[in-house]
């Protein structure tokens, strides 16, 4: 039997209205049988990089709720970090704390990558530091076509660290120096000034600028404790740190490709632990010391022999 559009949609309409009917009057009996969207709780004051933050004040709680309730529910995004955070954190944590950077600081480079350690922005900025290529070369990075340590996951964090301490000497607030990680130390420089504030907090700013401090200090809260947010992790699902071996070179390298093959490992193997080679041959005529990454072929296998290593006990339910 055929039947006419017309009455099709009085269908369809009819079978809507007695579902949503239904299900309403469940819901009405029986609310713990059904799932809402929560909105995230926090208390009135947080802390980041040891110094307490008020969250009473209209702006602080609205611009933070924001962002909490932004990772809260980006659950690919987030969990993607969280993830990745298993695998860079334990290169990361120890050198700033060797640099002597508040290790709250971790944050800032996971909201500028999302941890992912090929990352280029539209502005060209490149690496899981996100870091200019001028910027770069200031702080002692090499970067040209065949060699970009802006890549280089120990050596960028070394120079992140560099611009940090100096941005922190500038202005005694570790938000204030976020904010200048995202503008730049002229332009928060230039609006303390303008504006007659003691801190980014208080200043009025684009609104990608307005909102970084804050996205560092959501993010941390939520990797302090994931379940609390619905991110329900277990260890094997974390991403494993792989073991390396370091190989230095002091000459050409004339075919990565076949020095990979004769390391043991594939050419993107061989990428993907040293995404700071930006092309199929690095030349070194000045015989510069390289390092590379090699991945030890053993621990490349997720499997039971290999038990992923959890660098923090509270992003697992396992």
């Amino acid at each position: 039997m055929k039947l006419n559009k017309d009455y099709r949609l009085k269908l369809f309409c009819g079978v809507y209205l007695l579902t949503m009917s239904f299900m309403y009057a469940c819901a009405q009996q029986n609310p713990q049988n059904f799932n809402y969207t929560v909105v995230p709780d926090f208390a009135s004051a947080t802390s980041v990089c040891g110094e307490k933050v008020d969250l009473t004040r209209y702006d602080m709680y609205e611009r933070y709720d924001r962002e909490l309730t932004s990772f809260s529910y980006t659950h690919n995004l987030t969990l993607s970090v969280i993830k990745r955070a298993n695998r860079y954190f334990p290169i990361i944590a120890p050198i700033l704390k060797e640099e002597g950077i508040p290790e709250d600081m971790i944050y800032l480079m996971a909201i500028e990558s999302s941890l992912n350690p090929r990352a280029l922005s539209p502005a060209k900025a490149a690496g899981l530091w996100q870091i200019m290529e001028t910027t770069g070369r200031e702080l002692g990075l090499e970067v040209n076509s065949q060699v970009d340590e802006r890549y280089n996951v120990e050596k960028a964090t070394r120079a992140a660290a560099k611009y940090l301490k100096t941005a922190y000497a500038k202005y005694g607030d570790w938000m204030t120096v976020a904010a200048s990680y995202n503008a730049g130390q002229r332009r928060i420089s230039t609006e303390l000034e303008k504006q007659g504030a003691d801190n980014a907090f208080d200043l009025w700013l684009n609104e990608e600028t307005s909102r970084y401090p804050f996205r560092i200090m959501a993010l941390k809260e939520i990797m302090k404790n994931p379940s609390k947010y619905g991110f329900i992790l277990k260890r094997d699902q974390l991403y494993k740190p792989i073991k390396t071996k370091d190989v230095v070179v002091t000459t050409e390298i004339s075919d990565l490709a076949a020095f990979a093959k004769q390391q043991g490992i594939t050419y993107a193997q061989l990428k993907d632990f040293n995404p700071w080679l930006r092309d199929r041959y690095l030349p070194n005529k000045s015989g510069k010391r390289y390092v590379l990454k090699v991945p030890l072929a053993e621990d490349l296998y997720y499997n039971s022999k290999n038990k992923t290593a959890i660098f923090d006990p509270n992003w697992v339910v396992d």
